[in-house]
Parts: structure tokens; sequence; C-alpha cells
């Protein structure tokens, strides 16, 4: 099974080739960093111009450099949603009308689904069935959530973010400090050799009596609403009194901050890891912060579990992971999905 992957989901163009679910052939991922940088986060007007713009020569590309023939290609895959909605329906139509010029079917993907699967993307499926049941958090720009994994297709939210993301709660303490964007990567570097003890930002978790739960664990749930406030509120009150004192108190008030994320992230994992979850998993783009990875290697070990990271390259958003999951049969598929429309609120319970 040889899939053409497209993922445009938000601001990220890429384009896959993977052969049987964890081969992969190519992985072209084009990057609006720069076009967004500007706004301090996404402009949904901005980015889907430039799917636009980019899509047919990252398409091409993916496919130039996977050595397939376009006839050899079994399935055009793409995600379909969640999603900002304006980008979504570029890559979907884009994946239909390739799947009708080429005769071949077209297969919708959740993204989140393909996030589940990233961490076994070079391991392949049988891989993913022999961790399972496992718990695995999805935490990007625009996602946190808790999944219980039972198998491929069978998931079960256990909680996730009553307000903003934690890669969100990370790009507005980039903007609050003048580091630019994206948010992760620039507190990271702006934290190292910083003390995270220095100032203890708030880890807030919802009560059980919250209404938003609607019926998740309040455990396993997440708020970063209250974190950014903080933050707002400790610069206006220590503001930097000039480019020395910036210098000397930058580092360890980013690294503080990053903690707070960091450890509400592992607590919720913590408590997520019960006897019917035997093992840890983790993807998306925050999950390339290396605090993030060496604090859930402590809960892994103290917790006697093993625990699956997704490689660099599959932790943002990429269209391998689409194209990798459609290569395992999953996916919505047959000649119904040529009417399918993008879903920008698809959750992980939805196919």
């Amino acid at each position: 099974m040889i899939v053409l992957g497209i993922e445009t989901s938000c601001d990220e163009t890429a384009a896959a080739v993977v052969r049987n679910g964890c081969d992969t052939l190519s992985n072209v991922v084009f990057s609006q960093a720069a076009r967004h940088a500007p706004f301090g986060g996404v402009v949904p007007d901005i980015a889907a111009r430039c799917h636009v713009e980019t899509l047919p020569d990252v398409i091409e590309h993916a496919v130039r450099e996977s050595g397939v023939e376009w006839d050899a290609l079994d399935t055009v895959a793409a995600t379909y949603g969640p999603g900002l909605s304006s980008s979504l329906l570029i890559g979907v139509s884009a994946a239909k009308g390739l799947a009708l010029r080429l005769g071949k079917p077209f297969c919708a993907i959740n993204h989140l689904h393909a996030h589940l699967y990233s961490p076994f993307m070079s391991a392949g499926p049988a891989a993913f069935e022999r961790a399972c049941p496992f718990v695995a958090l999805i935490v990007s720009g625009g996602h946190t959530v808790l999944v219980h994994v039972s198998g491929l297709g069978r998931y079960r939210v256990l909680g996730r973010t009553l307000d903003d993301a934690a890669g969100e709660a990370l790009d507005k303490a980039a903007m609050l400090l003048g580091l630019g964007y994206p948010g992760g990567p620039v507190v990271q570097r702006a934290g190292e050799g910083g003390d995270a003890r220095r100032i203890r930002f708030p880890r807030a978790r919802p009560g059980a009596d919250n209404p938003f739960l609607k019926g998740l664990r309040a455990d396993c749930s997440f708020s970063f609403s209250g974190l950014k406030t903080a933050l707002l509120y400790y610069m206006k009150e220590h503001p930097f009194a000039n480019e020395a004192d910036r210098a000397d108190r930058l580092p360890s008030i980013a690294a503080s901050y990053q903690e707070a994320v960091v450890a509400a992230l592992v607590d919720r994992c913590d408590r997520a890891l019960g006897p019917d979850a035997t093992a840890l998993a983790c993807g998306g783009g925050v999950s390339l912060n290396a605090r993030l990875r060496a604090a859930l290697t402590g809960l892994a070990r103290k917790k006697s579990v093993p625990l699956y990271l997704a490689e660099p390259a599959y932790c943002g958003d990429n269209a391998a992971m689409v194209a990798a999951l459609a290569g395992v049969g999953q996916g919505r598929r047959g000649p119904e999905t040529m009417d399918l429309d993008a879903n920008p609120v698809l959750d992980v319970s939805e196919f």
C-alpha cells in the first residue's frame, strides 16, 4: 500500500509518500512560520493563501523524491479536520482532485488520529497494537488532549484543555517576553541556563464541578489561560529595568514558565496512567520540547512503563503521519468521501 498524504490543517503545507504505514519514502514540509511571525501567531487568511501558492510544488516534490510513479500510488489521503477551515479545504480539495485525476480512492484522515499514530511511524502498526492499551498525550499549538488507546481506531478521551492549548500558552509567553514566534522553541532557548524554580507560576487544574468538562476527568484535563494571565501580571509588576536586567532575569522567567507548562502536562499523564494503561505515548509539535521529553522519560521510569515519543520529523504537522495512518486502513474511505466536507471542529472520538 503506497499512499500520498496531504496535510494543510493549519500553517504547514505538507505532502508525503509512505509505504505500508511505516516506510516513509518522502516527507516534505513547507513552514509558513516566517510569514506569521510578525503577527505573533497564525493568521488564517495568510495560511490559506500560502497553501494555495505552495501546495502544488510541495506535492510534486514529495512524489518526485519518493521515487514512485504517479500511477503506482494506491490512495490519496488528506487531513479533513480538525483545524482552520480555510486551510483544510485547500488540502481536501487538492486530494480529491488528484484522486479523480489518477483514478485512485480518496481517504479522509482525522488529524488527531494521525498524531496518535505518529510515535509508531517507523515501527509500524504491529508495534502500535503491541503497545496497547496506552495513554497518549497530543500536545501542540492547537490541541492538548489525553486519550486512552485500546487499539487502532479505538480511542477514548480522558481529558483535554478547557481553554488554551499548551503550544498557544508558549506562543503567548514568547510574545509577552519579546522573543518571537513560534513560542515553544524560543521559550526553550531563552530558558537555557535559567532557574526554573525561581518563579512559581500556577499549575491550574479544572475542578470536578467545572461545567465545561462534559463528562471528562477533571484530573486529566488542563487549563492554561490562568498561566498566561499570571505571566502578564508578573511582567507588569516586574518589568525589565534595562538590557542588563533583561539578560539577567529572562532565562529564569522563561524556564519557570516552561516548567509550569511541562509540570501540568506531566501531572495529568501521571494521573491518567492506571492499571488499564501499560504504556505512555506523546506526539504533537510541543512534544519536541526537550524539557517535556525529559520529564515524560522520568515519569515513565517511575511508573515502570515504556514511553513512545514521536521522532522529531513527525512531531509537528506533517503529511507522513497522514499517509501512514491511511496506509494501515484507518480513516474514512469509499465513494461517499468524495462528498465529505472539511470539519474544523472534528473531535478525537470522531472518524
